[in-house]
């Protein structure tokens, strides 16, 4: 054989093993759970645009470093290139306000001020100092910054740069002053009566400070905050007032410790978690202060409608009902949001409770409040763009100097409305049984720019609707998810889109102001994804709807195998506010791939979004009220049966699985509908929902100490006793958010009870999301010995 055949057969060998190390088929576990970035590519994330809108940056690794670096594409050169660190370092901050005329924007860099000025996009820098300088907004009249620093409020002049503090918030009490008893008044004023020079002295002494003091600079009110925080200071644009909130931490809330068992310095070591639900809460004050006064004052919430109407789950304690009297309820406020001329403040209201909200205007003079807005839910107030917890406050933003728009499920679905606050009337810009998901304003104020899922449930577009209302003008077209980011000069939009069986992906949308349509489609900036990703046919799972007991729609996601082998998986998603049976790539990646291997391997998968999934409106959101484990539960078994019918699935062959709040559906599958499920797999689940955290959980079941019934029927711990199949537990040791704690004590509970028929794997170096693709791996190849060995 010649040199030049061997050299050729050396190289086919070569090119034959690298294409078969780059084949994915047949799939397994080992292959599909290895560190994504090293095989399947990074999706570019955190996109922003330059000032001049000429330049898009984004994260991204295609180099399969061990974290993602910062990209640039050019729009005139249509190229990317890599940020070198040195240039990172110099470009400006990525968020930032702008003036009223969007000629200046302000941002925090490393804890320094700059501003932007957009005739020449050239940069000055405001501060330099060890202290943290944050928050940064354009006072009243936009001649100068005001910033926090500290606890407190500093203003600098754009003309000068003096810098002049407008607040003096001090931690502890004021030392009281000391007080003169009636015997050291007497006798001080003998004295003075008696020697004349001592007089004298004195007058000299009283005129001295009272001209010292005249020639004293104005300076803020000390105000004492004591053992509170202060939060949220803003200035008034006519520099009158200053709005803060005041919090009290009550020191008697317990915090959980979580055992952390391998680390470096050889000795256990404790980790600091939360507290669990029901713990003595933080009470909030809103506070004004009036710089011409020099007074500062509360603000009372006797008078917010509604404020002390009680819950009605109350009625199922008598006790708890009549010893309610006219409680005031605990509230928090966030704002004001004040109107681009300075002449109205906005505040948003959430009670603790999580069942109100209201939209109020606020007077800072008189501290009287008008309400122009209250949701109200018996369950709780949520939804896109109004915020689940009360600590979050919503989209709220101003149209004109008398409307402002804002989110709510007024309706059912999250919509976008605006309120005059002068005429008192409220708009509904959109309409119809379909979710607003975000709302980008104009910066000419001419256009929404919204992002809805009304084509489909499982589908995210971009829309386009004029503020003064009408026929919303759609921007996508393509099936799948649309994220947006808006150019500063709005001529474009960079796109993140994927599909169910592709990964993100960057694209650039011209933003045609007049006339869009189907013909005009985003340009793919980004391919991120592997050859060898590539080289498996991923499944566009098909997605349906099944009827639930009660007749809702359930909208799910089927893997459907070639060839069945009688035998059906139904996976459970997390987090349960969540959606996953949509047509864009799922945050659960890993259990998609594992999806297609159970298919390729004959079984039928489903994916369901369950009562209480994200993107289908108030009344799905808020369907597992006082009950999780109920028609959250009974959806799963619906689907059961559905597979059953639809797949001719073998009713003894079904399995379930699922992490977080999937854990806690199967169990609760598993202890309390024991003949539907052969074999369940809880992932990192909730046992017992009293051990879980406040702002979560206190929202659907309202507190363990006040409405015990829904806790008992809600927690798996309590229903053990059902288990009669396979179960398959895995937990992460050092979780801080699901503690391993819910496991050990299910585990007691099991072994009380006699079961033997369950498993439990521990993962000492894991949090709740698992890091190591060593524990994804040993996780899964459980998963699948669990439904091959007892389905």
């Amino acid at each position: 054989m010649n040199h030049l055949c061997k050299l050729t057969l050396l190289l086919l060998f070569f090119c034959i093993n690298n294409l078969q190390a780059q084949s994915l088929s047949p799939l397994s576990v080992e292959k599909i759970m290895r560190d994504p970035k090293m095989w399947i590519g990074t999706s570019p994330t955190d996109i922003t645009w330059a000032d001049d809108s000429k330049t898009v940056y984004f994260n991204w690794n295609p180099d399969k470093n061990p974290s993602d670096s910062l990209y640039a594409y050019s729009l005139a050169g249509k190229k990317i290139g890599k940020v070198a660190p040195a240039d990172r370092r110099r470009m400006p901050g990525k968020s930032g306000v702008y003036n009223r005329a969007h000629s200046f924007r302000l941002y925090e860099k490393n804890g320094d001020l700059f501003i932007v000025n957009y005739k020449d996009f050239g940069i000055r820098q405001l501060t330099n100092t060890t202290e943290r300088e944050a928050n940064p907004a354009f006072s009243g009249n936009e001649n100068a910054v005001i910033f926090e620093r500290g606890n407190n409020l500093f203003s600098i002049s754009l003309a000068s740069g003096l810098v002049s503090q407008l607040t003096d918030f001090k931690t502890g009490t004021k030392k009281a002053d000391s007080k003169t008893s009636e015997q050291e008044k007497f006798l001080k004023a003998d004295q003075l009566a008696m020697f004349e020079i001592l007089k004298e002295r004195k007058e000299k002494k009283d005129a001295g400070k009272k001209i010292a003091d005249a020639d004293k600079p104005a300076r803020p009110k000390e105000i004492y905050l004591g053992d509170k925080n202060v939060s949220g200071q803003q200035v008034s644009p006519n520099g009158l007032f200053v709005t803060y909130r005041l919090t009290q931490v009550d020191k008697n809330a317990k915090s959980t410790i979580v055992p952390n068992y391998v680390t470096e310095s050889g000795f256990t070591e404790d980790i600091s978690s939360r507290t669990k639900v029901g713990a003595p809460a933080s009470e909030s004050e809103f506070w004004i202060y009036d710089i011409k006064k020099d007074t500062a004052r509360k603000v009372a919430i006797a008078e917010i409608p509604g404020i002390h109407d009680k819950p009605d789950y109350l009625k199922d304690y008598p006790k708890q009902d009549s010893a309610w009297k006219d409680k005031e309820r605990k509230v928090i406020f966030h704002g004001p949001f004040w109107s681009d001329n300075g002449q109205h403040a906005v505040v948003v209201i959430r009670s603790l409770d999580g069942k109100d909200r209201w939209i109020m205007s606020l007077d800072p003079a008189t501290l009287s409040l008008k309400l122009l807005d209250r949701q109200r839910d018996e369950a709780w107030i949520g939804g896109p763009g109004i915020g689940g917890y009360p600590q979050s406050a919503g989209e709220i933003g101003w149209v004109d100097d008398q409307t402002i728009y804002f989110q709510s499920e007024a309706t059912g679905y999250s919509h976008l409305y605006t309120f005059n606050l002068n005429t008192g009337k409220k708009t509904a810009l959109t309409s119809g049984r379909f979710e607003v998901q975000n709302v980008v304003f104009s910066k000419d104020k001419k256009y929404f720019y919204l992002i809805t899922n009304e084509v489909h449930p499982g589908e995210q577009h971009v829309y386009r609707i004029f503020m003064a209302g009408g026929a919303r003008i759609r921007l996508t077209h393509t099936p799948g998810a649309h994220e947006m980011t808006l150019s500063p000069d709005e001529k474009n939009l960079a796109i993140r889109f994927s599909k169910s069986n592709a990964p993100w992906e960057l694209y650039l949308l011209d933003n045609n102001a007049t006339a869009p349509s189907k013909n005009t489609k985003p340009v793919q900036i980004t391919r991120s994804v592997s050859p060898e990703f590539l080289s498996y046919p991923w499944r566009e799972a098909k997605v349906v709807t099944i009827k639930a007991g009660d007749g809702q729609d359930i909208y799910a996601r089927v893997y459907e195998p070639k060839q069945s082998n009688g035998k059906a998986v139904i996976f459970v998603h997390g987090a349960g506010y969540l959606q996953n049976a949509h047509k864009w790539w799922s945050q659960y990646f890993r259990e998609y791939m594992f999806h297609n291997l159970l298919t390729d391997k004959g079984y039928t998968v489903l994916d369901m979004d369950y009562r209480a999934s994200s993107g289908y409106g108030r009344d799905w959101r808020t369907g597992i009220y006082r009950f999780m484990g109920g028609k959250d539960l009974t959806d799963h078994t619906d689907g059961a049966q559905w597979l059953i019918k639809t797949y001719n699935i073998d009713p003894k062959k079904i399995g379930i699985y699922g992490g977080s709040y999937g854990g806690f559906i199967t169990l609760m599958a598993l202890f309390t509908t024991p003949d539907v499920f052969t074999a369940g797999a809880a992932l990192r689940p909730v046992t017992d929902w009293a051990a879980y955290n406040q702002s979560y959980t206190a929202n659907i079941l309202n507190e363990p100490q006040a409405d015990s019934l829904a806790y008992r029927k809600s927690s798996p711990i309590y229903y053990a006793a059902g288990l009669k199949n396979n179960l398959l537990i895995c937990h992460g040791m050092v979780d801080v958010n699901v503690h391993y704690q819910d496991v050990v004590r299910l585990t007691q509970r099991l072994i009380e009870l006699g079961k033997s028929n369950w498993e439990l794997a521990s993962y000492p170096m894991e949090d709740h999301a698992f890091a190591e693709a060593s524990s994804w791996t040993d996780e899964y190849k459980r998963i699948l010995k669990l439904f091959e060995d007892k389905l």
